[in-house]
């Protein structure tokens, strides 16, 4: 069996969550090739799969700007422009890679497509080579509202294929703790999820817990290359050396050796997050991959939420009992200096956090997925 793996996105995010079942898929004995914008191929050669670069001399950024019937794609400054920027973007993303899918299509005839989430060049492909195609989430959150606006920009392409929408996914497999679903979701084909993050040599501090408490502040790489963010970073670290606790960041190099030198009393660097969160009592983040990290370690979480799209889930996490929530315009040092003391002074954040890790821990491997992907190939 051959499998073509779509990433889509600018966000290594996008890569990690794949890599678990691209591996599986690989260590079964099945050939495995993984397609994205070039800017991420060295994330996927960083996790040792086959990367191929299908959109050459085109970014996700500039593709914005692109003389299209939508033209030109901005960032959403307010809720109601959400929906329509992520379709429209990640739908623009799709049209600019399919003819380079196509040419590798050509010279390796997939069996089986695999798109992340919003990877909806996979359904497209599948429907022109006639193939199954699989949608794996790329994290936890469920929103709903998103594709008709794909449809809107993918509209030539939809056209040339015969299609007036995007096709349903042969296959939907979601890493979403079961109770964590929203009420009244089409399930899917559950999946434990499993870290995927590149690697680097770990040093002692980065998988071991000190003797006090520890709080892990994380915005992620690629938020944390934007200015304004950096400096959003480095007033919650401030604000949260208040607390009687060690304080830990993870971040990029480039925004790590700015913070040590800032904070010579904070430990920072890049650290894959699997090994670092499970030393934490809880940590502080914006990201759906980085909650994933978190609920696998049954380590509570302060999640700083800035999309509408996202409140639903997060208003169900919430309730679950093992995380905090900073909604929409809440997310200022002190409130957050406020939701980590919380946590840290109330056990029961804890073991709710324990129970939801036990309930992932559950969930179906990628290893055994796997037997449905090749039930699908052999139709």
């Amino acid at each position: 069996m051959k499998v073509l793996f779509i990433a889509a996105g600018t966000s290594p995010a996008g890569v990690f969550a794949l890599a678990p079942l691209a591996t599986a898929v690989r260590n079964a004995g099945h050939e495995i090739l993984v397609a994205a914008f070039d800017e991420l191929t060295p994330t996927i050669a960083s996790v040792g799969l086959p990367a191929v670069a299908v959109a050459e001399g085109h970014t996700t950024e500039s593709i914005k700007q692109l003389d299209r019937p939508g033209g030109p794609i901005e960032f959403p400054w307010s809720p109601e422009q959400e929906l329509p920027y992520v379709g429209r973007w990640f739908g623009r993303q799709a049209a600019v890679g399919l003819e380079g899918l196509l040419r590798l299509a050509d010279a390796w005839r997939p069996d089986l497509v695999v798109g992340g989430t919003d990877a909806h060049a996979a359904g497209l492909l599948g429907s022109k080579l006639g193939i199954p195609y699989v949608r794996q989430a790329w994290d936890w959150l469920h929103f709903e509202g998103v594709e008709q606006y794909a449809n809107e920009e993918l509209a030539p392409e939809l056209g040339l294929l015969g299609l007036d929408r995007l096709p349903d996914p042969d296959l939907f497999i979601d890493i979403c703790p079961p109770s964590l679903i929203p009420p009244g979701t089409k399930p899917g084909r559950p999946m434990r999820w499993v870290p995927g993050n590149r690697q680097r040599k770990l040093e002692p501090w980065m998988y071991a817990a000190g003797e006090r408490r520890r709080v892990c502040v994380t915005l992620g790489s690629f938020r944390t290359a934007m200015p304004e963010m950096f400096d959003y970073l480095c007033s919650l670290v401030e604000r949260l050396s208040e607390l009687d606790a060690e304080i830990v960041v993870a971040a990029n190099e480039a925004a790590s050796e700015k913070l040590r030198a800032r904070f010579p009393d904070v430990r920072s660097d890049w650290v894959p997050m699997e090994f670092l969160v499970r030393t934490c009592d809880t940590i502080v983040h914006a990201g759906g991959l980085t909650t994933l990290n978190a609920m696998a370690a049954g380590t509570p979480q302060v999640v700083v939420n800035q999309f509408q799209a996202f409140e639903s889930s997060l208003r169900i996490l919430e309730q679950q009992g093992s995380s905090v929530i900073l909604h929409r315009g809440d997310k200022s040092p002190d409130n957050t200096f406020d939701a980590c003391n919380k946590i840290l002074s109330d056990d029961s954040y804890a073991r709710h956090a324990r129970d939801l890790a036990g309930e992932l821990a559950k969930m179906p491997s990628p290893n055994d997925v796997v037997g449905d992907l090749e039930a699908l190939a052999r139709g």
